[in-house]
């Protein structure tokens, strides 16, 4: 079966608008009838065009990261309450907006009607389900515990959600005073640097060191700031689109950024948090070890740490334990290493990585957190000492003109 949307009459002479599960568009048409409903225009759900729209640098998209989250714990509620799967997608179906979510929706429910799997519906919108959130719903359905595999999936993309704000809203302050700094530096020196500078041309007096200073840097940023600004953009894309075609150079630029103090800690707690957490859902939910170590590893972006949980997958292939392969790179925090090393000694290594996933990123917020709480004086201070310089090049001529007249 496939989702046809439909504009119909109904007994009133209103049009109705929805979606409606048929064989063919010409049952479609029939199955409306039967509902006392004229139809005026009957159309496939495209699953090509159904999970996105919009090309290039921006694609929209049914689900946000939130509505995800709540879209998972609805229908894991749902689940456990004894609601079949079809039903209980009818019923998420029937609360959804008009527009691309229903449509997503409705083509999902068509597929499970016609025999299919959640996985295997959900595997047909790659946009808007990525690998890992397949494979936890396979697993749950193959396993039977599809309610309770929902759940935890649930939770687990609410507290990445919750981590990925945290960090955003850490690094917002310092990002804001930046820019404002940026903008009245640029004022100061495009317009009021050049403004007294021309109140003391007429008098023919050498100016200090200090105001000369300024004087070139205004003019650099008069004449030629905006191509700076432009060709650095520029460089900067050219630069990032090569990275990403080479993945020798970007493994050393991401292995270059966890070198550096303070920040190097930050990125390999997030990332080893997020590998912690993914491996502890897979396994939880019973997906083979390396299958799930698979999929963990491509959830970790940085590409030096990625290569390193991709060597542990060859390691526990030839049956070494994953405490141990893992303990063989050092890009991987020594207490991942631990917790995992505890949960094969006792049996409960899904809970043991969660916990390792937890402490690790309660670490990377207070991190954060401190990083944020340092920058932020540290910002006021530079920026304080750079708009002293700019006055003292405005004063100074004016101190030497007092002097001079009296």
């Amino acid at each position: 079966m496939a989702a046809y949307k439909y504009q119909a009459i109904n007994t009133l002479g209103d049009t109705v608008q929805g979606v409606i599960d048929a064989e063919s568009e010409k049952a479609a048409r029939q199955g409306l009838r039967s509902q006392s409903l004229v139809p005026l225009n009957v159309k496939l759900v495209s699953a090509d065009a159904t999970p996105s729209a919009g090309s290039g640098f921006w694609v929209s998209r049914a689900f946000s990261q939130a509505d995800l989250v709540v879209w998972t714990r609805q229908l894991a509620s749902l689940v456990n309450a004894g609601l079949p799967l079809e039903r209980a997608l009818t019923a998420l179906l029937d609360e959804a907006s008009e527009g691309m979510l229903r449509d997503l929706m409705s083509h999902i429910r068509a597929e499970v009607n016609a025999g299919s799997s959640l996985a295997h519906a959900l595997r047909l919108f790659p946009r808007e389900f990525d690998e890992l959130y397949v494979a936890v719903i396979s697993a749950g359905e193959q396993s039977g515990r599809l309610g309770q595999v929902l759940l935890q999936l649930a939770e687990d993309l609410e507290s990445r959600h919750a981590m990925r704000s945290k960090l955003l809203a850490a690094a917002l302050y310092p990002a804001i005073v930046s820019g404002v700094a940026l903008c009245i530096v640029l004022f100061l020196l495009t317009y009021v640097v050049p403004q007294v500078a021309q109140v003391f041309e007429g008098t023919h007096r050498p100016l200090p060191w200090l105001t000369k200073a300024m004087l070139a840097l205004s003019r650099l940023a008069l004449d030629q700031g905006l191509g700076w600004l432009l060709g650095l953009m520029a460089l900067t894309i050219i630069g990032g689109r090569w990275l990403q075609t080479q993945p020798e150079a970007r493994r050393q630029w991401d292995a270059g950024w966890l070198q550096l103090p303070w920040v190097g800690r930050l990125i390999q707690g997030y990332h080893a948090a997020r590998f912690a957490s993914t491996l502890s859902l897979l396994v939880g939910a019973g997906v083979p070890m390396l299958r799930s170590l698979q999929t963990a590893a491509q959830t970790v972006t940085n590409m030096a740490m990625r290569a390193d949980a991709m060597a542990t997958i060859e390691q526990v292939r030839e049956g070494a334990p994953l405490a141990s392969a893992l303990a063989q790179h050092k890009r991987l925090p020594s207490l991942l290493t631990m917790f995992v090393k505890l949960g094969e000694q006792t049996g409960q290594l899904p809970q043991m990585l969660q916990h390792a996933a937890d402490h690790m990123s309660r670490e990377v917020q207070r991190r954060s957190l401190q990083m944020a709480t340092l920058l932020e004086p540290l910002l006021i201070v530079v920026m304080g000492l750079v708009v002293m310089l700019i006055v003292l090049s405005v004063m100074m001529p004016i101190i030497q003109l007092n002097q001079w007249v009296r």
